[in-house]
Formats: C-alpha cells, structure tokens, sequence
C-alpha cells in the first residue's frame, strides 16, 4: 500500500465535524502520513487536521487536480455531505485506503458541481 501512486483528492479534519482541509496528491497513504507526522508546516499542522475523513482517485493528476480546485471552492455543508456519504462516523480512513474501490470513472465533461 505504501507504494500506491494513484492521483487523489481527498479531505482531512481535526476531529467529528471540525476542521477540514481539502488536499490532492499523487501517493495519498504516504501524504497522510506526512499529514500526521507534520512534515509540513502550515494549515494542517497548525490545526492537527490529520484524520482522512474522505478521498477519492482519479485516472489522471489533471482529474483530481480540477476535482480538488473544485471541492474547495464547494460550501462547508457540501464538504459535510459528501464526507457522511462515504464516512458518517468521520473515522480515520488511512488505514483502509481502496483505490479502486473510489475511482472515478473518467469523464468526457467537465465534473459536476454539488447541488
């Protein structure tokens, strides 16, 4: 699993319905473990937002890079939705991560906005 390199989008947070972040990487159990060990300073460091509460792959870093520009732009409640649709405990998903369980299938058009 520590050599997964599939592109993904994905959502951390401090705790049940706290703080959220919206992230994109190309190797996501190796990024949450940055997330957890704060290799990075910044946001997620200084709010302890390590928990993955939600994550989705991509075919392509070109997906999930729109996908992530997208989810960020999205209202706080739609990032709830969404996380509670995959994950209504908001449990720590790292150690189960299923890339092809979450693929997206590609797309011809542009990804489509919440509603």
């Amino acid at each position: 699993m520590h050599d997964e390199k599939w592109p993904a989008v994905y959502i951390t947070a401090n705790r049940y319905r706290g703080t959220i972040y919206v992230g994109v990487t190309s190797a996501l159990w190796n990024r949450i473990c940055d997330h957890k060990n704060k290799t990075f300073e910044g946001f997620t460091a200084e709010h302890n937002v390590h928990l993955l509460v939600w994550y989705e792959h991509h075919h392509t870093m070109e997906t999930a890079i729109r996908r992530e520009k997208q989810l960020k732009k999205w209202k706080r409640e739609w990032k709830i939705r969404i996380i509670e649709q995959m994950n209504p405990d908001w449990r720590d998903l790292h150690g189960n991560i299923d890339a092809m369980a979450t693929l997206v299938p590609p797309q011809a058009g542009p990804l489509p906005s919440q509603g």
